[in-house]
């Protein structure tokens, strides 16, 4: 399946077949391709939302992370968020024992970024509090049914004002159908190359990021990416 005029766009199989290519004939490991991920995804929401155009009294950023990797491209970019000046707040609720994750939340800490121990029970408190919501609870390996607490979260962020800015995937979405009901996020950015589901997406602003997949191995995907900008790791497809 492709765009309309640009990149292929890929269903999950075929999505975990080329980070598997990356990580076991590329020789990338899970830390690198998660923080040039992270840093996509923070260079991506400067773009799209400078901090110069909060409403809030600063740039403060709710970054929502999941249990898997999604998660901890959420942690990345909350770091360099913060790097480039907002005030990032992380709620993590269900954080896996392991190293790779430890050290990214440890990161995030002494860099002076609280976490939220209790999500917000009400929208409007989000949308009191902050003013860009980052979603990045579930990526593309995501099946089966949203479990608690993350199904009350994408409930409340269903009805939230602000915008929200979705990581690869809008978390609850099925990864090659997408959703009609589910959470519709004013940003998305892909990472590696866009997931059929972003055939569905109906936000404004649509990044391309990543910018580490090998020729060799966009052309055995026939992956038709985009060529980047100068320097840049990110590319707006819309």
């Amino acid at each position: 399946m492709s765009g309309p005029g640009g990149p292929r766009l890929l269903g999950q199989a075929e999505a975990q077949a080329i980070d598997q290519e990356l990580f076991s004939d590329y020789g990338f490991s899970v830390e690198q391709l998660m923080e040039l991920a992270g840093l996509s995804c923070a260079t991506a929401i400067a773009k799209a939302y400078p901090p110069s155009s909060f409403t809030t009294s600063r740039p403060a950023v709710l970054v929502v992370c999941g249990p898997g990797n999604n998660g901890g491209d959420g942690l990345v970019c909350a770091r360099h968020l913060k790097m480039f000046g907002y005030e990032p707040t992380v709620h993590y609720p269900k954080r896996p024992n392991k190293p790779l994750f430890e050290g990214l939340s440890t990161q995030c800490q002494k860099m002076g970024i609280s976490f939220l121990p209790e999500f917000p029970a009400e929208a409007p408190l989000i949308d009191e509090l902050y003013g860009l919501v980052v979603d990045a609870i579930f990526g593309f390996s995501f099946a089966g049914a949203v479990r608690e607490p993350f199904g009350t979260i994408l409930d409340t962020l269903k009805r939230v004002t602000v915008p929200i800015a979705s990581i690869d995937v809008p978390s609850g979405w099925d990864v090659e159908k997408g959703s009609a009901d589910g959470l519709q996020p004013d940003t998305l950015i892909s990472l590696t190359a866009p997931k059929k589901a972003a055939a569905r997406f109906r936000g404004r602003y649509h990044f391309l990021g990543g910018r580490f997949v090998p020729p060799a191995l966009q052309d055995k995907y026939a992956l038709n990416l985009p060529p980047y900008p100068g320097t840049d790791c990110v590319q707006q497809l819309t």
